[in-house]
C-alpha cells in the first residue's frame, strides 16, 4: 500500500467517524495527488449499503452525439439487468443546467449517477456532494468521481495517426496535406493529439495546414470548420479527429466537391454513422479508433448496482482503443448490440476494459479527484 493510499484511507476514517452530519462545507477534497492504482480486486468482504437512496440509476449526459447515445444504451441494458430504475437527463451543452440536474438527483436521493461533464471545474461541488452523500458517481474522463472512465488517450491517437501514417507512405507516396480538428480545450483529451502530431510529424512529406478545434466540438462543429479550412486549403488529403467532427468535415468535403476516394478520414469513438461511413464503397472514410462506449457504459451500470449492495467498485476504468477495419467491424457490431453477453465473456471483456483501484461506500471519501489516466 502507497504512502497516498494509507493517508486516503485516514482521511476516510476521520470524515467517517465524526459525530457531526455530513453537511455539504463536510465535503471531503478526494485523493488530489496523481498516484498510479493497482488492477481492481474486489473485496472479499461486504461494506455498508448507502442508506436512504433509490435504487436508481440516471445518466446526466451532455448531449445526443453518438458515442454518448451508446454511453446511454448500455447504461440502460445494466439497470435492467440490475433490477435498477433508469432515467436520462439531457444538458445539451449547457454547463449551468447541467448542475442543477446533479443537484436535482441528489435531492431526490438517487441512488447512482453517471456524467459526462460539459464543465468539470463548475460541476466538481455539485458531484462532490453527492458522492458524500453516499450516491455512486460515474464520470466519462474528468474528475471527480468514484469510478473514472478513461482511455489511454496517447495511445488513442497514436493508433489512428500510426494508421494514417501507413496509408500515407503506401497509398500517397508519402505526401499529404493533413487537417487536425482536435479537442485540445478539453485537457484530458489533449494527449491523443499530441500523439497525432508526433507521429505525423516523422514523416517529411506531411504537412499538417489546420490544426484547430472546431466550436462546438460536434458534427456541425466540424462541418463549418472545415468549409472554412477549404477555403484556403482546396486539396485536402488527410483529415482525423473524433469521429463527430470528422463526420462533419466529410459531409463539407462531398457538398464542396473536394472529396477523393484516395483521402484518408479517420476518427475516435467508432461511432455508428462512422462505422457504416467505413463500410461504403470508395468512402474515403478509412478508419474509426472503437472506444465502444456500449460496452463501457454496460460496466459501469453494473458498478452502480454492485456499489449500492455494498460491493466494492474499480476506482478507475480504462477502454482500450481498437483499429475498426471492414473485417472486424461484424464481431465488433454485434458485440455493441449485447455488451450483457462482452461483461459475461471475461476474455472478451478483458479485450475492451481494464479496471484499476478499488472503492466502496465506507471508503468513499478515497474518491479519484485528479485527472487518473493509466499512462500517467
Amino acid at each position: 500500500m502507497t504512502t497516498r493510499q494509507i493517508a486516503a484511507g485516514l482521511t476516510t476514517l476521520a470524515w467517517l467517524l465524526a459525530p457531526a452530519a455530513h453537511a455539504q462545507d463536510d465535503v471531503p477534497p478526494g485523493i488530489t495527488e496523481p498516484f498510479s492504482l493497482a488492477p481492481f480486486v474486489p473485496l472479499e468482504t461486504l461494506c455498508s449499503t448507502p442508506p436512504g437512496l433509490q435504487h436508481s440509476l440516471a445518466f446526466v449526459q451532455d448531449n445526443r452525439r453518438e458515442f454518448m447515445e451508446g454511453v446511454g444504451f448500455g447504461l440502460s441494458r445494466a439497470a435492467a439487468d440490475s433490477g435498477l430504475a433508469y432515467s436520462n437527463v439531457l444538458a445539451n451543452d449547457d454547463a449551468a443546467l447541467m448542475i442543477e440536474q446533479v443537484e436535482a438527483l441528489r435531492a431526490d436521493a438517487v441512488g447512482a449517477v453517471v456524467v459526462a461533464p460539459i464543465d468539470p471545474r463548475s460541476l466538481t461541488p455539485s458531484l462532490q456532494a453527492i458522492i458524500a452523500q453516499g450516491t455512486y458517481v460515474g464520470a466519462v474522463v474528468p474528475p471527480p468521481a468514484v469510478t473514472i472512465l478513461n482511455a489511454p488517450q496517447y495511445l488513442t491517437g497514436k493508433t489512428l495517426a500510426e494508421a494514417a501514417a501507413r496509408y500515407v507512405e503506401e497509398e500517397l507516396g508519402g505526401q499529404a496535406k493533413v487537417v487536425l480538428l482536435t479537442h485540445d480545450s478539453l485537457q484530458f483529451l489533449a494527449p491523443r493529439f499530441r500523439a497525432m502530431r508526433d507521429v505525423l510529424g516523422n514523416l517529411p512529406g506531411v504537412t499538417i495546414v489546420a490544426d484547430i478545434s472546431p466550436t462546438p466540438v460536434s458534427e456541425e462543429g466540424g462541418y463549418a470548420t472545415m468549409k472554412t479550412i477549404l477555403l484556403a486549403q482546396p486539396d485536402v488529403d488527410v483529415v482525423l479527429g473524433a469521429d463527430t467532427v470528422v463526420l462533419g468535415a466529410l459531409r463539407a468535403l462531398v457538398e464542396t466537391g473536394k472529396v477523393r476516394p484516395d483521402q484518408f478520414l479517420g476518427g475516435i469513438d467508432g461511432e455508428p454513422d462512422a462505422v457504416a461511413a467505413l463500410q461504403s464503397p470508395d468512402s474515403p472514410y478509412k478508419a474509426t479508433v472503437s472506444l465502444a462506449s456500449p460496452i463501457f457504459g454496460y460496466a459501469l451500470g453494473r458498478y452502480a448496482a454492485d456499489w449500492l449492495s455494498g460491493k466494492s467498485v474499480p476506482q478507475a476504468m480504462d477502454v482500450l482503443p481498437s483499429l475498426l477495419t471492414p473485417d472486424n467491424i461484424a464481431q465488433y457490431q454485434a458485440d455493441l448490440a449485447d455488451p450483457a453477453q462482452v461483461w459475461n465473456d471475461i476474455t472478451r471483456r478483458d479485450s475492451y476494459l481494464r479496471m484499476y483501484g478499488s472503492i466502496c461506500y465506507d471508503t468513499r471519501a478515497g474518491y479519484l479527484n485528479f485527472a487518473w489516466s493509466s499512462e500517467n
